[in-house]
């Protein structure tokens, strides 16, 4: 379902909502983001966001996002380039 939202700086933008609230696929960038903060990972999320928030003018929860896609979109490509070489070889 498709919605227009306002965002905090006025801004109008549209917003896809599942078709069964609080299930689908990651729904957005922060989730995403968050996914990949396991263990230590986590840790070192926590323990630098609020400090780097204070800095930046970002949300704790955006640092924590931009900290996981960090750990992330590594993880991604070389599972990737795992199944590519594999799909090569046979």
């Amino acid at each position: 379902m498709l919605e227009v939202r306002t965002s905090a700086h006025g801004r109008a933008f549209r917003h896809v909502r599942p078709a069964v609230p609080g299930w689908g696929p990651c729904t957005d960038a922060i989730s995403f983001g968050k996914a990949g903060l396991q263990g230590w990972r986590a840790k070192l999320a926590d323990a630098v966001a609020r400090p780097v928030a204070r800095t930046s003018g970002l949300s704790d929860d955006r640092v924590r996002a931009v900290i996981g896609g960090v750990f992330s979109v590594p993880s991604v490509v070389h599972v990737a380039q795992t199944v590519e070489r594999l799909t090569a070889g046979s």
